[in-house]
């Protein structure tokens, strides 16, 4: 009986052990998968990502007007394994610390991340393309220079049309 008077005393000198969640604010372990946050910016809609996807939670998907494609990643479908992150070539896709997953059930279909990722006019001949990501360049040529910069705004058969030196077209491309 003391013995357990004793470590109930020692218990309240001491305070609580565990977090005060949810009246305080409760800190992620370092390293936790938690939800995923996109850049369109940094995307080059590879689709990499929606392959691996351990649960199917990804999709890309061409938006009405043409103007884009638009990336869905539903978090209630999300295993938070981290593949996408993982094989992602341009890191546009990043798993946060944030693991606050709690939502009503009327919201389960609006508890979505999504982004654009926005076609670019080819320079020469006005074709809808991805944009080519600053990040992808850097990894690719480390510096950028004039010419790798001025493709990077052509399409795959502009390029191909200035690059091949055996093309006889290579004097309509601008």
């Amino acid at each position: 009986m003391f013995s357990f008077i004793k470590i109930v005393l020692r218990n309240l000198i001491r305070g609580p052990s565990t977090e005060p969640y949810p009246f305080g604010k409760a800190s992620a372990p370092k390293g936790l998968r938690g939800k995923v946050k996109f850049d369109a910016h940094n995307c080059v809609a590879c689709r990499m990502c929606e392959h691996v996807c351990a649960g199917g939670a990804i999709q890309f998907s061409e938006v009405p007007d043409k103007s884009g494609l638009k990336f869905t990643l539903w978090h209630n479908t999300c295993a938070f394994c981290g593949l996408c992150e993982y094989y992602c070539p341009t890191k546009a896709i990043h798993l946060t610390g944030d693991y606050h997953t709690a939502h009503l059930q009327k919201d389960k279909y609006g508890y979505v991340e999504t982004g654009l990722v926005k076609y670019q006019p080819c320079a020469n001949c006005g074709t809808p393309m991805v944009p080519v990501s600053p990040r992808l360049l850097s990894l690719a040529y480390g510096q950028v220079n004039g010419d790798i910069a001025r493709l990077t705004h052509l399409c795959s058969e502009c390029r191909r049309q200035i690059c091949d030196p055996v093309s006889s077209n290579r004097s309509e491309v601008k």
